[in-house]
């Protein structure tokens, strides 16, 4: 038996059934106003067809969770514009395309483990590790004695994508990343 979620439980990645379909929290914002009841402003992907709709609900709605398959695989290499990862129990290959990779594309480097998401057999998605690591392969020097925290500077790294860092970064340096929220967390 799948489990019941009601509106005022969900969060970002949180997989529901709908109206026959299946959608995705991608933001979610409970709103408590002074008068009138509280209420639930998403926005929610489709898992199947990608499209993403903006929705309020009652917290108190229910829906039934949607039995999404998690897949541990591992991402091989890109080419011609698809992402190839390998099952690592069967070896076996399949082919993504980048909207099925969505956001997560930003956080891939050969040879990581992810967790490839399917429902009812087609894949809809990827999940990256929660922290990864990546090379600085470009951003402006940093000055002496700007040390400031509250200031940062672009930076790109190894595998494209771009992010806000520390000044104190350079090119060369090991950064880790929340990919939760894209942001940079730490040098490693």
């Amino acid at each position: 038996m799948a489990a019941v979620y009601s509106a005022g439980d969900f969060r970002n990645g949180t997989t529901f059934e709908m109206d026959g379909n299946v959608y995705r929290v991608v933001e979610f914002q409970h709103v408590k106003p002074g008068k009138g009841s509280a209420f639930v402003r998403t926005k929610i992907k489709n898992v199947i067809t990608g499209g993403v709709v903006e929705k309020t609900f009652n917290p108190s709605e229910k829906f039934q969770a949607a039995a999404i398959e998690k897949k541990e695989m591992q991402y091989l290499y890109e080419d011609s514009g698809l992402y190839y990862f390998m099952d690592n129990e069967t070896y076996e290959q399949i082919p993504l395309n980048s909207e099925q990779l969505g956001d997560s594309l930003k956080f891939l480097k050969e040879n990581m483990d992810v967790k490839v998401l399917s429902y009812k057999g087609k894949v809809f998605s990827i999940e990256p590790p929660m922290f990864i690591e990546l090379e600085v392969t470009y951003t402006e020097p940093g000055f002496a004695g700007n040390t400031t925290t509250t200031s940062g500077k672009p930076a790109t790294l190894e595998n494209g994508y771009e992010l806000t860092v520390p000044m104190f970064i350079n090119i060369g340096d090991i950064v880790k990343i929340d990919t939760r929220t894209g942001e940079y967390m730490e040098r490693v």
